[in-house]
Parts: structure tokens; C-alpha cells; sequence
């Protein structure tokens, strides 16, 4: 329900093997979801248990691309009458 509610655009990264896949439960585990992304859609995925800062930052960035590509934030800004220059500067 809290992702419902949330307003758009909204990123979700999926973080750690448990989250991803279901981890070390995924076969035998009755009260683990096999990847989060059975319940919610995801835009990035970091593996690893636990994961490792740079495969964290790694989906950081790759999510920041993402979002690069997304319209919404420039059509916005084109409708305030602000620059785009600004717009990449993250």
C-alpha cells in the first residue's frame, strides 16, 4: 500500500541477496518472498550478502542514469520556466 501512495516518479533499489532473490532461503524458505520484485517493481538491483559499498554505489549511479532519462523532472522545469542547465548537476 505505501508504494501506492507514493507520488511519481519513484525509484525502488533492491538491495542485498535476500531482496533480490531471496537469498539463501529461496529454496527451502515457506516465509520468504523469492525477490521483491514479485510484490513491487524494481529499477535496480545490488546483490551481495552483504552488499559491497561499491556495488552500492555502483546501483547508485545506475539509478541516477535513470532518472537522467526520465522527462517528468524536464517537463517540469520547462513549465516553471526554469533552465535545464541545472538539471544533470546532481
Amino acid at each position: 500500500r505505501l508504494y501506492d501512495q507514493m507520488s511519481e516518479p519513484r525509484y525502488v533499489i533492491a538491495m542485498g541477496a535476500c531482496v533480490c532473490g531471496g537469498g539463501p532461503y529461496v529454496k527451502w524458505g515457506y516465509n520468504t518472498v523469492k525477490g521483491v520484485h514479485k510484490i513491487i517493481p524494481v529499477d535496480i538491483f545490488v546483490p551481495g550478502c552483504p552488499p559491497r559499498p561499491e556495488a552500492l554505489m555502483d546501483g547508485i549511479l545506475k539509478l541516477r542514469e535513470k532518472v537522467s532519462k526520465n522527462d517528468v523532472f524536464r517537463r517540469r522545469q520547462h513549465a516553471n520556466g526554469e533552465m535545464t542547465a541545472n538539471y544533470n548537476a546532481v
